[in-house]
C-alpha cells in the first residue's frame, strides 16, 4: 500500500462577488438539484464532474526553488518530516529527441516560456554544462539537470477543474503579498499550471495540468474553445447593442474578436448577462462591458470550451476523466500528449492484465 504524503507541500507555478441586488448565481454554490446545476452551464457541452479514481495525486519533484530563499520555516529540498533526506528521482529517460524548454514543460516542472527563463538564469545543465540558450535539443541519451536535480520522467498527462473563489491571483508569487490560487490547493496535488488566468477579483472555473505543453496548447485562441461567463453589471444595455459584438470591437487600439452576450434578468440598477468569448484576452470581458456603459460587480466563469464549472463547489477541485479529455482534444492532438493506445500498448496492457490475474489465482 502507497504510504500517504507526509512531506512538505511543493511550491506550484502557474500560468500568473460583492452584494446586492440580484441574487448569487447558482454556478458558485452547490445547487438544490441537478436541474439547478445545469441552469447556468451553456446549452450543447457536457459537464465532466466524476474524479478519476478518486485518489490523491503522487507528490512530484517541486524543482525550482533553492535552500537559501526558501520560506522560513519550510524543509530543504528532499527533506522530510522527522528527518533524512529523501533520494533524487532517477534521471528521466528521454523518449525521443526534442527542444529542452519542451522536456521540461512535458516533465511538468514549468511552461516553455517558464523554462527558457530558468536557463537565462543558470539553472539548467546538460551532460554537466550550464545551458546559456534554449536552442538546445536533448535526447534519451543525455543527462538533464535542474536545479542539481535530475529531471523527472513525465508522468501521465491529466487535467482538473477548479473552482477558483474571489480575492486570489492567478500565478505563482504575487509582489503583493496576495494570496494565490496556488497557495489553496490540497496538500495532496502535484505541482500544476493554470491554463491562462482568471483575474484576482473574478471567480469560477480554472483549468489546471501537469504538462506545460498542454496548457499552451489549451489557453491558446486557435483551439476555438469558447469560454463562457456569468456577468453582473450595473447600468444599461439593450440586446440589440450586446448583438453587435458579434462583429467584434476596438478599444484604446486593441481589436477584440466576436462575442457572443444576451440578457438575462434585470433587477432595479443590476443586470445579469452571459457573456461568450474566444480569445481571453486581458481583462476582456471587464473592458468591453465598461465600453458599452456598464460596470461589473461580478464575473464568473462557468466554463471553458466543453469542460463546465457545474456544481463544483467553491475552492474545490476535481480531475477530469482522461478518455474524456482525449475526445475533446480529438484523436491526433491526444496521441501527441498520450492520451491515448496504440494497438501494441493495448495488446500490453491486456497482456499484464491476464499475467496478473493468473498470478493472483495462484496465490489464492
Amino acid at each position: 500500500m502507497r504510504k500517504p504524503f507526509s512531506g512538505q507541500r511543493p511550491p506550484r507555478g502557474g500560468g500568473k462577488g460583492p452584494s446586492g441586488g440580484h441574487p448569487a448565481p447558482r454556478g458558485p454554490s452547490r445547487p438544490n438539484n441537478r436541474q439547478d446545476a445545469r441552469a447556468i452551464a451553456p446549452k450543447g457541452e457536457r459537464s465532466e464532474r466524476r474524479p478519476e479514481g478518486g485518489k490523491p495525486g503522487k507528490p512530484r519533484f517541486s524543482g525550482p526553488r533553492s535552500d537559501k530563499d526558501r520560506p522560513a520555516g519550510s524543509l530543504p529540498s528532499g527533506a522530510r518530516p522527522g528527518g533524512g533526506i529523501s533520494k533524487a528521482p532517477p534521471p528521466a529517460a528521454l523518449t525521443e529527441p526534442m527542444r529542452i524548454a519542451k522536456a521540461m514543460a512535458r516533465a511538468g516542472l514549468c511552461s516553455r516560456r517558464e523554462a527558457e527563463r530558468w536557463i537565462e538564469d543558470g539553472r539548467v545543465a546538460v551532460n554537466g554544462k550550464i545551458l546559456t540558450t534554449p536552442a538546445c535539443e536533448v535526447g534519451p541519451g543525455d543527462k538533464v539537470v535542474v536545479d542539481g536535480r535530475p529531471l523527472p520522467a513525465a508522468e501521465p498527462v491529466q487535467l482538473w477543474r477548479y473552482h477558483k473563489i474571489k480575492g486570489v491571483v492567478t500565478t505563482n508569487n504575487d509582489p503583493e503579498g496576495r494570496p494565490t490560487v496556488f497557495d489553496k490547493l490540497p496538500p495532496e496535488m502535484p505541482r500544476v499550471i493554470s491554463i491562462g488566468r482568471l483575474d484576482y477579483n473574478t471567480e469560477g472555473l480554472l483549468l489546471l495540468t501537469n504538462d506545460g505543453a498542454l496548457a499552451r496548447h489549451l489557453e491558446l485562441p486557435a483551439t476555438g474553445w469558447l469560454r463562457r461567463y456569468r456577468v453582473r453589471a450595473r447600468g444599461r444595455v439593450t440586446q440589440a447593442d450586446l448583438d453587435k459584438l458579434k462583429e467584434g470591437i476596438e478599444i484604446e487600439g486593441i481589436r477584440y474578436g466576436a462575442i457572443d452576450a444576451t440578457i438575462d434578468t434585470v433587477q432595479g440598477a443590476n443586470i445579469w448577462l452571459t457573456v461568450g468569448i474566444r480569445e481571453g484576452k486581458n481583462r476582456e470581458v471587464r473592458k468591453v462591458m465598461a465600453e458599452l456603459g456598464l460596470e461589473v460587480s461580478r464575473l464568473i466563469r462557468i466554463s471553458f470550451g466543453p469542460f463546465e464549472l457545474a456544481d463544483l463547489v467553491p475552492g474545490a477541485v476535481e480531475p477530469v476523466r482522461r478518455k474524456h479529455l482525449a475526445e475533446q482534444l480529438g484523436p491526433k492532438v491526444a496521441g501527441e500528449f498520450g492520451l491515448t493506445e496504440t494497438p501494441e500498448q493495448r495488446k500490453e496492457r491486456h497482456t499484464r492484465g491476464k499475467q496478473k490475474a493468473r498470478t493472483d489465482e495462484d496465490g489464492t
